[in-house]
This record gives C-alpha cells, structure tokens and sequence, in this order.
C-alpha cells in the first residue's frame, strides 16, 4: 500500500530556482506527485504548520520567512514515502547534512534549508490539508509503476 506524504519547498529554493531539481530528484526516485501547487502562504497558515515548534526561540523568525516569498506545496506518494523523504532532505541543519541529499547539497543555513517535509504518517495528513481538499490529491496510476515497485 503506497503511503503519502506533505512536502514544502521553501522561499529560498523558489528565489534560487531549484524548483525543477528538487521535484526531478523525487521524481527520478519513483516518488509519484499526487497533488502541487504554488501559493503564498499566510501566518495563519504558517502557525498551524508549525505548531509543534511554538514557543520555541526561531518559531516566529520561521513564519516571517515561510511567509516571506512563494512556496510549492505537494503531496507525493510511494512505499515508505515518509522515510524515503526524509532521508533523501538529509539532516535539517545543513551542514550536518550528508553530501548527495537535497540539504546538503542546496542548503546553507539552518533556517534557510530549502524544504519541508512531514515526519510521521499522522503529521502528513494534517500538513497536506492545510494546503489541499481532498479532492486536489489525485490517485492515478502511472505506467512505470511496475517497473519502480515490486508486487
């Protein structure tokens, strides 16, 4: 059963035109984008996706800077999506980041680290409808789904 999960690629990747090199390295993994748009978020928007960090030292330097500019926000799906992910972003702070993910690679600071992503099934779901109805996430099959999954 494919799992899905919520993605944000940050201002600063917007600003730095790494748009198609982040989607085309989830893609070329076998990641499948069910649901994309670009909006400019809000505060309010901004605050529930963070609330797990409220209270904390950078919680409003990260509002101001997630509402600062557009963002791309999806939903991509796969087996073990989450973990693939999260594993594919690196570490969040750049620079601990390994060489070859998208972090280590693109990122230069801790708080400008060029994406977001869910870290548990359950955060997944309450991120991805913040930004789409249910109707916006799509299930479709693509024709090399039995080339990049085992049955």
């Amino acid at each position: 059963m494919a799992e899905r999960t919520f993605i944000m690629l940050k201002p600063d990747t917007i600003q730095r035109d790494l748009i198609g090199e982040i989607i085309g390295r989830l893609e070329r993994r076998g990641l499948k984008f069910v649901a994309m748009k670009l909006v400019r978020m809000d505060k309010k928007t901004a605050e529930k996706l963070y609330e797990g960090h409220y209270g904390k030292d950078f919680f409003e330097h990260l509002v101001r800077y997630v509402t600062s500019g557009p963002v791309v926000v999806a939903v991509v799906e796969s087996k073990y999506c989450i973990s693939v992910v999260r594993k594919m972003l690196g570490a969040t702070d750049p620079k601990e980041a390994d060489a070859g993910s998208i972090r280590g690679d693109f990122g230069l600071e801790m708080r400008r680290n060029v994406v977001h992503a869910s870290d548990s099934v359950e955060t997944a779901e309450r991120e991805m409808l913040l930004f789409f109805t249910k109707e916006e996430i799509l299930n479709y099959e693509k024709a090399d789904e039995e080339w990049v999954y085992e049955h």
